[in-house]
């Protein structure tokens, strides 16, 4: 983490950083890394100590206003990767799109596409434009709430080729499980789902798809590690097929692809 911070505050390659043993460090630079030694002592991210991390290659911008992309969500991007070549011109949507990250991810694996990402905290909003400004990447980032309906009237019916979504479904029952850094500082309205109702975002969400997915259009979520056998249930009761859960790296379930396929009922024809 230490050498991250040297990386980002001198401007140096990582192997210069095995170089620079002889580096003699001015008072600001002195200042600037005993200022983030206590603040990760009083348990700040590390991402927003130092305003970005690096997200499938990309520099993301990212603070409180946004939750940390993670490793897990790298996997999801690459899931999208395999299963698709460079050069289509898919289009794609990204709901609860946070910091861009997914969207942009995705826009610079497939630069021929139209990808949109869709957001509603306005100061998540901002943070994905300039997400997009400054990795020179043309996405469309949308304010609207996944929850209502009335979100989607703009858009165009049966026209995506994929919707991708991280949305909330951290339950509110695992808070005691988590730590400190993420509790104290990562915006809880991107994390927790009621325990009541745990997979409300991902029915809402697939829903919706319905309406806007092309015959054969995918739908990809990242998922709660114990919720991958009931979001396979529940896809398959609201119509979509050809459901697979993967693994991460760690063997745990934490992302699941559908296909909509509309079923025509040969028995009705007679």
């Amino acid at each position: 983490m230490f050498r991250e911070a040297v990386i980002y505050r001198l401007g140096i390659s990582r192997s210069d950083v095995l170089l620079a043993d002889d580096r003699l460090l001015s008072e600001s630079d002195l200042l600037y890394f005993r200022t983030i030694v206590k603040r990760l002592q009083q348990n700040e991210p590390f991402q927003y100590i130092i305003g970005q991390t690096e997200f499938c290659g990309l520099p993301i911008k990212c603070d409180p206003r946004v939750l940390i992309p993670r490793p897990e969500t790298e996997e999801l991007v690459q899931w999208i990767k395999e299963n698709h070549s460079a050069d289509e011109p898919l289009k794609i949507l990204d709901l609860c799109s946070g910091s861009g990250c997914i969207a942009l991810a995705l826009k610079s694996i497939f630069p021929s596409s139209e990808v949109s990402g869709l957001e509603w905290s306005i100061g998540a909003l901002d943070l994905s434009k300039e997400n997009a400004t400054f990795n020179a990447l043309d996405v469309c980032f949308i304010h609207g709430d996944v929850i209502q309906s009335n979100t989607f009237t703009g858009l165009q019916t049966s026209s995506f080729d994929i919707w991708v979504s991280n949305p909330p479904y951290v339950l509110r029952s695992d808070k005691s499980a988590m730590d400190p850094n993420v509790l104290e500082y990562e915006p809880h309205m991107a994390l927790f789902v009621e325990d009541n109702d745990p997979l409300l975002f991902y029915k809402k969400i697939a829903e919706e798809a319905k309406n806007y997915l092309k015959p054969g259009g995918e739908l990809y979520f990242e998922i709660h590690e114990r919720k991958g056998e009931g979001l396979k249930s529940l896809l398959s009761e609201l119509g979509f097929n050809e459901i697979e859960l993967s693994k991460d790296l760690q063997s745990r379930d934490r992302m699941i692809r559908a296909k909509w396929m509309i079923r025509s009922n040969l028995f009705e024809m007679h």
